[in-house]
């Protein structure tokens, strides 16, 4: 007798058998692919709340009950995806993050700067696998957060501009002493997490240097339908 869940189909029947009491964020400054994003993981019986760009998302996550998954897009306006899941790996790392974008094809492509548990590139024709994601984040939310506490999320640090030499800084404020000061850059673009001992106290700062503007999703057009597909713009 064969089961009634394939092992292929696990993610997917665990996600549509008991997830009513599961709330879902989905962040994306476009309000179709915000949209189509909420009613098909609505289809798939979750509570679903949006918010169109990073700011927005961490008022509601101050005021409202913590979501049991994130799911973000990577370049908004106001407050880029890549900082909105740099914030919220520090101020709430017990709740695990989906990345979307169209900037990358899959998840190997995505730099060590995106501070998230995994990733869904926007385009793609099987919108299974999102539910199959979002259902395993659930499952093993309880150890990924005992992960994220264990290390020191990185602080994402615009860029400052040059010194009087010409130089490109940037300044870091140490999370132990909470005391600021000046690093000097020798590449602005560099897109995975960085380290650096503090001028005081010597404790190691993760920081991730603003490469948003560098990263760009190619336009396509709106293919969200009664399929539940998602659209691959930005």
């Amino acid at each position: 007798m064969h089961s009634a869940c394939p092992d292929q189909q696990e993610g997917t029947c665990l996600t549509m058998s008991n997830t009513s009491k599961h709330r879902i964020l989905v962040v994306d400054d476009d309000p179709s692919v915000r949209e189509s994003l909420a009613g098909f993981l609505k289809t798939a019986k979750y509570d679903v709340s949006t918010a169109e760009n990073g700011f927005d998302a961490l008022l509601q996550l101050r005021s409202a009950p913590s979501p049991d998954v994130i799911i973000s897009d990577l370049n908004m306006p106001q407050m880029s995806g890549f900082e909105f899941l740099s914030v919220v790996r520090r101020r709430f790392p017990e709740i695990p993050v989906v990345a979307v974008s169209g900037a990358y094809e899959s998840g190997d492509c995505v730099p060590g700067g995106v501070i998230a548990d995994a990733f869904y590139a926007k385009g793609q024709h099987h919108p299974e696998e999102l539910l199959r994601t979002v259902a395993e984040l659930i499952r093993t939310s309880v150890a990924r957060a005992m992960n994220h506490h264990r290390q020191s999320a990185p602080v994402w640090i615009p860029r400052n501009g040059k010194d009087s030499k010409g130089v490109p800084y940037i300044v870091l404020t140490c999370t132990e002493c909470l005391r600021s000061f000046p690093v000097s850059v020798l590449r602005e673009d560099v897109q995975e997490i960085q380290q650096t001992p503090c001028l005081f106290c010597t404790t190691p700062v993760r920081y991730i240097i603003d490469f948003s503007l560098s990263v760009s999703s190619p336009k396509h057009d709106i293919t969200a339908g009664t399929s539940g597909e998602l659209s691959r713009t930005a």
